[in-house]
């Protein structure tokens, strides 16, 4: 298959350095075409198709892709979704930039081909059709520089223009091939699942287990969809030995009461990642005895910028409930005070930081000719360190490491700095609560008026509940008790919805920028954007008094 898509491109005029994009789901024609376009030395680039007609053109549009290769009839949590209409949107602006050919995958349900008449007069073909342009010549793969560009990715784009991350085949070859094999502990004979879209940098990493010679296994769906036990039984039926989980799915299954062992054997199953987001050590500690000691439930944090982890776990380190082991090998990361002076055995948090060069520092942005984007995203507080952006402490008693939240969102009330992660912790944790709540967001308010920043935390009930007076005094009293009373938030509010990423991920600097006053687009990032609007009355005084007065 990666013989007749790479010979398809070849013939079709794709040489090292052009752009290949896809909007695809997590299936067999991806693997394909990321392999095919990297036997080329083209650099491959991929969306989700559930992001919208403008967040795949925020992207796309700035790279140029010479081929697109887009799907047109998927299935999700039960449901036929049509993507024609965003087919005929996308088309329609990129090849006003330079798009050579697209290729329309056939329907995932029926196997339809689908024909974009409206589009005649531009080079639009079946997948079939693509394939037949290529020959019978044996494959053959590039020899290209260590540094050769091979995929770009993509930052959220919640507050702005994504911003197109170039990183090297070299570089990502080998910290994923390091991850995989000394923290997941993957080999030739393991099996690796790992719950991702392609427009996430988890399925680069997905990607790389076939660097390792292990089987991989390619999901494409909702988690949750009939129920969660059908994705659970899933993962054991196809003898996965490593997974990759978001805290929120191990969250869900908590709540309710859904234990694996119950579902299935987990038998083959040795170890389970969890990323994406903070998870609380009460979660950690619930899934880990869950799954029970046989399987290590450990956290590894990285980022798109780097497609890696920055910290993780090791088999042979012990876990401490809700920290991270170590450093990843091969990232000197530190904790840096606003001073730029390490404060790492201090038990002080501060910004992750990493001194000295790696594998997987992007080549650059896209577009970014000059660097300057490059070096006010990374360089700009401590010139020449790279600035990660997140809060992060070292425990100097077990040598464990918590990343706290981004440290742009860092609550700082009273001269006070503390994660949002911390409060959560508090919140779950607490006894009851996860039957009553269905997840909050912790942020701070400082507006132009405000001598200093004010604590908002707004809370989603499950069905069926109500944030009572009640629930807000055992909240209060608990962050009191096990943290401090200048953590308490000043405000607790009921609200509809959290917003998320597309990647599950809470959106808390932009609910901190609405909160002080600001007006902002919702990227296409924002899975659930309509969820924003709700948090723009609690920046009047009037609002917040309101809620508040209803408990």
């Amino acid at each position: 298959m990666v013989q007749a898509v790479s010979a398809a491109m070849r013939s079709s005029g794709v040489v090292a350095g052009d752009r290949i994009a896809a909007v695809i789901t997590n299936s067999i024609e991806a693997v394909v075409l990321f392999l095919a376009t990297a036997s080329i030395g083209a650099i491959y680039t991929s969306t989700a198709p559930d992001m919208g007609a403008k967040g795949i053109l925020n992207r796309y549009e700035q790279i140029k892709p010479k081929l697109l290769f887009m799907e047109t009839e998927v299935f999700y949590a039960g449901k036929v979704i049509d993507l024609s209409g965003k087919c005929l949107e996308v088309l329609s602006s990129l090849n006003q930039r330079g798009l050579q050919s697209t290729i329309l995958l056939p329907s995932r349900i029926t196997g339809r081909v689908f024909t974009l008449q409206a589009l005649a007069r531009y080079d639009i073909l079946s997948y079939a059709d693509f394939l037949a342009r290529g020959d019978n010549s044996a494959l053959t793969f590039e020899q290209l520089p260590f540094n050769h560009p091979l995929i770009i990715l993509y930052s959220s784009g919640t507050t702005g223009t994504p911003k197109c991350i170039v990183h090297r085949a070299g570089g990502i070859l080998l910290q994923i091939k390091k991850e995989l094999a000394y923290c997941y502990g993957l080999d030739a004979l393991g099996t690796f699942f790992q719950y991702t879209t392609t427009g996430w940098m988890m399925w680069t990493l997905l990607m790389g287990s076939l660097s390792l010679g292990a089987r991989m296994i390619l999901y494409d769906g909702s988690p949750f969809h009939p129920d969660i036990q059908t994705f659970v039984k899933m993962i054991n039926d196809q003898g996965a030995t490593v997974t990759g989980l978001s805290p929120r799915f191990l969250s869900e299954m908590r709540s309710q009461g859904i234990q694996p062992h119950e579902v299935a054997s987990f038998e083959a199953l040795q170890s389970i990642a969890v990323g994406g987001s903070i998870l609380t050590p009460n979660v950690h500690a619930w899934a880990q005895k869950a799954f029970g000691p046989s399987t290590r439930v450990f956290i590894a944090m990285g980022g798109t910028d780097i497609c890696a982890a920055f910290v993780v776990s090791i088999p042979s380190l012990q876990i401490h409930v809700g920290e991270i082991s170590c450093k990843s090998l091969g990232i000197k990361v530190e904790v840096f005070d606003s001073h730029g002076r390490n404060i790492e055995g201090t038990g002080r948090a501060g910004e992750m930081v990493v001194t000295k060069g790696h594998p997987t520092v992007p080549l650059f942005f896209w577009g970014d000719k000059s660097g300057e984007k490059f070096r006010k995203a990374y360089f700009d507080m401590f010139p020449g360190i790279w600035r990660q952006g997140d809060f992060m402490v070292v425990n100097p008693k077990t040598g464990g490491i918590q990343i706290l939240g981004r440290s742009d969102g860092v609550l700082n009330p009273k001269g006070i700095r503390f994660g949002a992660g911390e409060i959560y912790s508090v919140v779950e944790q607490l006894e009851g609560v996860s039957e009553q709540v269905d997840d909050c967001i912790c942020v701070g308010q400082r507006r132009a008026q405000d001598p200093e920043e004010r604590v908002f935390l707004f809370v989603k009930m499950r069905h069926g509940y109500s944030f009572t007076k009640i629930l807000a005094m055992q909240i209060k009293a608990a962050i009191r008790n096990q943290l401090t009373a200048r953590h308490v938030p000043d405000f607790m509010i009921e609200v509809k919805n959290i917003p998320y990423t597309t990647n599950g991920k809470k959106i808390e600097i932009a609910v901190k920028q609405i909160i002080s006053g600001a007006v902002l687009k919702p990227s296409a990032s924002v899975a659930n954007p309509e969820a924003l609007e709700e948090y723009y009355k609690y920046c009047r005084d009037a609002e917040v008094e309101a809620s508040r007065a209803k408990l």
